[in-house]
């Protein structure tokens, strides 16, 4: 199931439903996708009547589909409500003449929507409402109608797993199986066998047969985690299974053919290992045919509110009980952090102090842990790790890209003068001026106090 911005751009994708029939004339199921039918929890036989078997959809649809055969423009946006309780958002098109050429096709292309009505940013389990996520969700929809090889990177902890499941979910293959192997978290004396497998006795304590991920994944995707950190000489072997598109496991003499999508992340660039000799160019070419970059979360901070809300959600469900957001402190404070550690240092942070706090609204105080142990680590290790170049920043106060700016040493070395400075360099902002000096925004208060100035003062 897929939201389809613009049915009439190509590559198409898969409709979810396709009825035949004529302007007047009765109307019929033609095709029903597997997605469609599991979610609504019995089959939807084709051949029969639309008024029979979705006679409980509302609005109803032979009008809609009707309005779309006579205007010849298609419909989008369209909600839809089936008897079982399900939503969705529905795009409309003309399929054309259908194979008989006595009757036309119209494609249905349905969104899911969610109880809340509020997950309009959601796309399978990605989230996010920024110009950077937009643009990995039309890829996930573009790429998935290929069978071509896909390169996911970004940082770790943006999500590259569930970008890989999107696209297997939303391609043709998303009835076969789906197996994931993290080339990093296996020795390399088993990586091979757990790729290709092996017969029993190939080796010392191979005591059973084991069928390898490409044999489990034959006629899915194969997703392969940290590709980067795969040795040299499973590399060859890896290209020569994609080009040959059969495997041989490890101390057999039997062949077999193999019918995989291959989807592969990592968060090291390949160009630069290339370069280094730590990876095949061959192999680089064959499997980057298509690429995927995924933002950190320091470049899509609108994003943060969306992430947070759906945490909120998933940890009350767990823990069986409410709580219904955070301050606009809080999400302030959460919003002038860089994240290194991405989204998944996100949901850890917000586990933290869901499990702490028990009241139904959360504030930046419940945060004031987690903010000194952030600071005590950078202070820890300031004088080891040499200044680094901070990525291209976009903050709320400043609608367009500009340097990041440079962090002054932090803490217990602030004086009137690094504050005055930087307020001023920062035109009198003081969340910035906070990021400058390397402090959240609550310490930088925490100092003005302490040195008896305020924002007055500043000016």
């Amino acid at each position: 199931m897929m939201d389809m911005h613009d049915v009439t751009h190509l590559p198409m994708v898969t409709p979810d439903l396709v009825l035949h029939g004529a302007l007047g004339g009765p109307w019929t199921i033609a095709r029903v996708s597997p997605q469609l039918s599991a979610l609504l929890g019995h089959p939807i036989c084709p051949g029969t009547m639309v008024e029979r078997a979705l006679s409980g959809v509302r609005p109803q649809l032979i009008p809609l589909v009707e309005e779309v055969l006579s205007s010849r423009q298609p419909l989008q946006n369209i909600p839809l409500e089936f008897p079982e309780g399900h939503r969705f958002i529905a795009a409309l098109a003309d399929g054309g003449l259908s194979q008989d050429y006595r009757t036309h096709s119209v494609e249905l292309y349905l969104q899911p929507v969610s109880a809340g009505g509020d997950d309009d940013e959601a796309f399978h389990d990605l989230v996010g409402r920024s110009v950077a996520m937009q643009e990995v969700f039309r890829k996930i929809r573009l790429y998935a109608a290929s069978d071509a090889a896909v390169v996911i990177t970004g940082e770790t902890g943006t999500g590259k797993e569930l970008v890989a499941r999107a696209i297997h979910d939303e391609s043709e293959r998303r009835q076969g199986p789906y197996i994931a192997l993290n080339c990093s978290a296996i020795s390399e004396d088993l990586l091979e066998s757990e790729l290709f497998g092996h017969e029993k006795g190939a080796f010392t304590g191979a005591i059973r047969s084991h069928r390898g991920r490409f044999e489990r994944a034959n006629g899915g995707s194969l997703f392969l985690d940290e590709i980067g950190d795969m040795p040299l000489h499973t590399q060859t072997r890896l290209l020569r299974v994609l080009e040959e598109r059969q495997v041989e496991p490890v101390g057999s003499e039997r062949v077999l053919p193999i019918d995989v999508r291959i989807i592969c992340a990592t968060n090291v660039g390949l160009e630069k290992a290339v370069g280094q000799n730590r990876f095949r160019s061959d192999l680089y070419h064959r499997i980057s045919v298509l690429r995927i970059h995924l933002p950190p979360l320091r470049e899509r901070r609108d994003d943060i509110p969306l992430l947070v809300k759906r945490f909120l959600r998933r940890f009350s469900d767990s823990y069986g009980r409410r709580v219904e957001r955070l301050t606009p402190e809080a999400m302030e404070l959460l919003q002038s952090y860089l994240w290194p550690g991405n989204i998944r240092e996100l949901r850890n942070v917000m586990e933290r102090v869901f499990v702490e706090n028990h009241a139904p609204v959360i504030g930046a105080r419940a945060f004031s842990e987690w903010v000194h142990e952030r600071q005590s680590f950078v202070q820890d290790r300031w004088d080891e790790s040499p200044p680094r170049e901070e990525p291209a920043l976009i903050t709320p106060y400043d609608p367009v890209p500009r340097p990041a700016p440079t962090v002054s040493k932090p803490a217990e070395e602030l004086t009137e003068q690094a504050i005055r400075s930087a307020y001023e360099d920062c035109d009198g902002n003081i969340s910035a001026a906070a990021r400058k000096l390397g402090v959240h925004r609550a310490t930088l208060y925490r100092y003005l106090k302490k040195l008896k100035l305020d924002r007055d003062d500043l000016g």
